[in-house]
């Protein structure tokens, strides 16, 4: 039979509160909240939040097919010691998640390393090559709650239109990456005024934002469910806030380093700065912000793309988009400053969890009854990056040099530990 524990100490947020209190947890259930409780195991959380662990809508685990840059028990460590307890597998994998097959596989393999959740999602298009549907209803039967063809847009719009149909009819959420691929051949970084003193070639504002107008008007048409993933200018996320207020059902996700990152870092020519979409500029840092403050972005979502070092090493224009993010991402959110605990809490677990259709088990109240998926952090820790001691694969993070702020002292799993005083169990 397995140990009780208590997490002592902290300050407990919950959706309708916060209050000082101890949570005792029996057979991977919270039995009890409240002060002076004891348990076999005690888990310090003095100074610290504790909560419902964090959900990603976006994380790039690479297996099958990419294994030398990340496996799906590495990318859960990474995840859990990020205070993250379920992630949403991309499908951009080899071979793709358009098949019953890869998606129950990613599902085991996500089982098999015990760490997280591992919620594959599902291709729009089959081979996310955008000409022919994915068998979503075949996927949909199969437990996919949400689909998208992430790394590259769905650049059909008749296609996309009959996708959203279909999504509406079978009660799923379809997740666009937005981008108008004949806007940004070639280019490296963001198209700015940096960009043409660099030399390089500049990836427009409009190719993001022509398709979230496009898509939400399919929305408006169809009535099906969107959610727009990784929006990074201004004009963007007016259009989602516009949307919102004429009742479209559309959901939206900024990552931390669209919030923390800007242009000017690819004057290094450093590959490591390169992602899909590119650092924007100080402005839309600001934009994006005020859209989380006044609730148009639901969700902060890692997009956790770890590559290589040999494939980051190459030149900026051959070297592939993507950063590290499932072990940063709650520092560099609470490093900017401008959100209480409690908008952090709900755009990393409560909004997340809702949107990717796991609310029975993730995103949850800490109360009795309640499954023990719990994330401790320490909101005030300042910390640095080291590269070599983080659990992924890949050691493709801009982050080295930052001051972080905010580290997730324990993640409990189901109710078993797997982060404790910062240290993954196993």
């Amino acid at each position: 039979m397995s140990k009780s524990i208590v997490i002592k100490g902290g300050t407990v947020i919950n959706p309708d509160g916060d209050a000082r209190a101890d949570v005792r947890i029996e057979r991977g259930q919270i039995v009890e909240v409240a002060t002076s409780l004891s348990g076999e195991i005690q888990i310090d959380a003095s100074g610290c939040v504790v909560t419902s662990g964090f959900v990603d809508l976006h994380a790039h685990l690479r297996e099958p097919g990419k294994e030398e840059a990340e496996t799906i028990e590495t990318g859960s460590r990474a995840g859990a010691l990020g205070g993250y307890t379920a992630l949403v597998a991309m499908p951009n994998t080899d071979p793709p998640q358009d098949s019953v097959a890869v998606i129950d596989f990613v599902r085991e393999q996500g089982k098999r390393a015990g760490l997280v959740d591992v919620i594959p999602s599902g291709c729009i298009t089959l081979a996310r090559k955008g000409e022919t549907l994915a068998p979503m209803a075949e996927l949909a039967k199969a437990g996919v709650r949400l689909f998208t063809d992430d790394g590259t847009g769905v650049q059909d719009a008749s296609l996309m239109r009959r996708a959203l149909e279909y999504a509406r009819g079978l009660g799923v959420t379809l997740a666009q990456h937005c981008e108008v691929a004949e806007l940004t051949k070639g280019a490296v970084m963001n198209e700015c005024q940096c960009c043409t003193d660099l030399g390089l070639p500049g990836w427009p504002s409009i190719a993001e934002e022509l398709m979230v107008f496009r898509d939400i008007e399919l929305v408006r048409i169809t009535g099906a469910s969107m959610h727009f993933l990784h929006l990074s200018t201004r004009r963007s996320v007016e259009l989602v806030r516009a949307a919102k207020r004429d009742g479209l059902p559309i959901t939206a996700e900024v990552t931390p380093h669209h919030l923390a990152l800007t242009e000017e870092l690819l004057s290094s020519y450093n590959p490591v700065y390169k992602v899909n979409p590119p650092l924007r500029s100080a402005d839309d840092i600001r934009a994006l912000t005020a859209g989380i403050l006044d609730g148009t972005i639901d969700a902060i979502a890692t997009d956790h793309a770890p590559h290589p070092r040999r494939d980051k090493e190459m030149s900026l224009d051959m070297a592939p988009p993507g950063m590290l993010g499932l072990e940063t991402a709650l520092g560099v959110v609470l490093a900017q400053g401008s959100f209480e605990l409690r908008n952090v809490v709900a755009l990393m677990s409560w909004n997340p969890a809702r949107i990717a259709g796991v609310t029975k088990t993730h995103g949850r109240p800490i109360a009795p009854g309640e499954p023990a998926n719990i994330c401790v952090f320490d909101p005030d820790l300042r910390w640095n990056v080291d590269p070599e001691r983080l659990a992924s694969k890949s050691m493709n993070t801009p982050y080295v040099g930052h001051s972080l702020r905010g580290r997730v002292r324990h993640t409990i799993f189901k109710g078993t530990p797997t982060v404790i005083d910062g240290q993954a169990q196993k």
